[in-house]
């Protein structure tokens, strides 16, 4: 997918905060690459080169600005089903999936297509890609943390030092210890910040949140969204205050083996990569959007840090309030969650819940709600249902629906939240079906065909209300 020149020296004339992370720009003369949005001196045009993606200028050799810092770009948001496979691909690549072949038998593709699609999205290898972005994480944690250089690399993906110090010299040429930055920070815990593209309602997103958190495994509090972290065998707590450009993350250092998956599930969580412009400017075209697009210009689309434990939610939340859904996900996460310290807990897992049906009943739920919970509870556990960020939407929804219990309501608002699908859309839901004044699903669907294909966003605008 080709670049236009013209239009991207436009964009970074203007430093447009839309096109951050959507290009690159080479500057002959320095050998260095930027973001669009870089505060430095606008380069002239004949000494411009423009990329898309960091990987492809950095094969083009180019090194990292250090200035606009571009590891922190926010990443692709298109609807395209290549660049859903690119997004997919590049988050096993990151968290050190073994070969391009293991990936491309993960997402039922061959080795072939995916290099295929990275060349036409990304300009690129998958291995180019994934040897960016480990390099991208690493110049981040050299900047902002203490971490030492051995951390650094396993932090950042790879299997030696000495492996990460040559990777690292190739495409910055300098060492990692000549890249570091002194910075005094906990040591126990790393610091980052996570940029987006402005306007970011960071604020609308807190308030979401706050109203469905639940005992011990996540909450809201002073401006700062917190919750427990469970992957392979690591476990701790991550915290993010939002700000005007993006996050700022504290991260329990015990986390440090799985940094790159917690730092891309907290992205979705807040929807760092989101184009605001594109959707704002879909939406607001409909009359009935349009006041409510003008006065939240920056609102995102809140996913689940964990997209299981945002399917028991939903489960949970069949006919009852959001209050009454909340309370019953705390007595579960009492009852089964595998306590930490300072009265946290993490969430069960599938393994757990799929186990105890008398146990789950026992919380409050009705005997066919819990058996809803657990039959779902079976289907993850055992691979029938895989519920992964980016999935297939279409699939899973299906998948979802054939279990005895769930409605394409549930299942719709699994896929808007569990895997972040912007056009998720679940039209029987009474809010919307008021919004829109019509009485069935179908009518909803008919209604909102022209905000596809955002249109979970155009649900988030009538869920905020006026």
């Amino acid at each position: 997918m080709p670049l236009d020149p013209d239009h991207c020296w436009l964009a970074m004339s203007a430093r447009d905060p839309h096109f951050d992370g959507v290009f690159f720009v080479g500057v002959s003369t320095t050998g260095v690459y930027c973001r669009p949005v870089c505060p430095a001196r606008t380069p002239a045009r004949d000494r411009c080169s423009f990329f898309r993606s960091a990987a492809e200028a950095e094969s083009s050799g180019f090194r990292a600005c250090l200035r606009c810092r571009p590891e922190r770009a926010p990443g692709p948001a298109s609807m395209d089903a290549s660049s859903r496979l690119v997004r997919r691909a590049t988050a096993k690549l990151t968290a050190g999936a073994s070969s391009v072949a293991a990936i491309s038998r993960a997402l039922g593709v061959t080795p072939r297509h995916l290099h295929r699609v990275f060349a036409d999205q990304l300009g690129v290898t998958p291995t180019e890609v994934r040897d960016s972005r480990r390099v991208g994480v690493a110049r981040q944690l050299l900047a902002e943390t203490d971490l030492s250089v051995a951390d650094v690399a396993r932090a950042s993906g790879w299997n030696t030092e000495r492996a990460f110090r040559e990777a690292f010299r190739a495409r910055t040429r300098q060492s990692p210890s000549e890249a570091r930055r002194p910075i005094e920070g906990a040591p126990d815990r790393i610091r980052l910040h996570l940029d987006t593209r402005t306007p970011f309602d960071g604020e609308s997103v807190l308030r979401f949140l706050a109203a469905r958190t639940f005992s011990g495994v996540e909450e809201v509090a002073d401006g700062t969204w917190s919750r427990t972290v469970a992957l392979g065998t690591c476990s701790g707590v991550v915290r993010a205050s939002p700000d005007a450009r993006g996050l700022s993350v504290v991260i329990d250092r015990t986390l440090l083996p799985v940094l790159a998956q917690v730092v891309t599930a907290v992205r979705r969580v807040f929807d760092l990569d989101a184009r605001p412009d594109q959707v704002a400017r879909h939406l607001g075209a409909d009359p009935l959007l349009a006041p409510l697009v003008a006065r939240r210009p920056g609102l995102r689309l809140p996913a689940a840090f964990e997209p299981f434990e945002l399917a028991v939610r939903a489960i949970l939340g069949q006919q009852v309030s959001v209050a009454a859904a909340t309370t019953l996900a705390g007595r579960l996460a009492v009852r089964f969650g595998t306590p930490l310290a300072e009265g946290r807990r993490l969430f069960p897992t599938p393994a757990t819940l799929a186990a105890d049906l008398e146990g789950v009943r026992a919380i409050g739920l009705p005997e066919r709600r819990a058996a809803t919970l657990v039959g779902l509870a079976r289907a993850v556990d055992d691979g029938t249902i895989e519920l992964v960020p980016d999935g297939d939407p279409d699939a899973l929804i299906a998948a979802l629906t054939a279990l005895p219990g769930i409605g394409p309501w549930t299942a719709h608002y699994i896929a808007m939240r569990g895997l972040g699908w912007p056009d998720a859309f679940p039209a029987t839901d009474l809010a919307i079906l008021r919004a829109l004044g019509v009485t069935t699903g179908k009518a909803a669907e008919a209604r909102a065909a022209a905000w596809r294909p955002w249109r979970a966003y155009a649900v988030m605008h009538l869920w905020s209300g006026p």
